[in-house]
């Protein structure tokens, strides 16, 4: 994972004042390193007994779509709300400037499923948390959550259940 580190760029004060941007652009430009992120994850995960791997909007799909083709698993969309046709399910949660909501399709997901949820990126942990909700209302379970980096320093690791987060790189 040290080259990899090495790709993500800084990118100081975006999008706003005083924030530092983890660009993950050049990981995915480069196809040899993003395919060792995706076959790091699948050897991680290839003994949980996935049936689905859901992705979050927008670059959980980057991660999740590739990842559920080489576990041969369908990929499952949580948007934004009014982005899929009807029917879904939907959620409100707090992020740190306001409210959000979040939707799956009612018929995504079956109950029992071990779903795995896959993102780009856990900071506070809001999304994350909102997703599991939509998850366990379809009567499926959270295996696990994966993402490719965690700002530790943000603490979102703690608003998601104890042992559910696993991160490839952390800052």
């Amino acid at each position: 994972m040290d080259k990899i580190r090495a790709l993500i760029r800084d990118i100081p004060d975006f999008p706003v004042k005083g924030i530092v941007f983890k660009d993950i652009c050049p990981v995915l430009e480069d196809p040899e390193a993003f395919n060792e992120v995706i076959d790091t994850m699948v050897e991680r995960y290839q003994d949980y007994k996935i049936d689905a791997i859901v992705g979050m909007e927008s670059r959980g799909f980057i991660f999740g779509a590739p990842l559920a083709l080489k576990m041969e698993v369908p990929f499952v969309l949580v948007r934004k709300a009014g982005k899929l046709p009807p029917e879904t399910v939907k959620v409100n949660y707090t992020l740190e400037y306001g409210e959000a909501t979040l939707e799956i399709h009612k018929d995504a997901l079956e109950p029992g499923q071990r779903v795995l949820i896959v993102d780009d990126l856990l900071a506070t942990g809001g999304t994350a948390a909102a997703t599991i909700k939509l998850i366990e209302h379809a009567g499926a379970e959270v295996v696990t959550c994966a993402f490719f980096i965690e700002l530790g320093f943000l603490g979102g690791r703690d608003k998601l259940p104890e042992g559910m987060v696993d991160s490839l790189i952390i800052y």
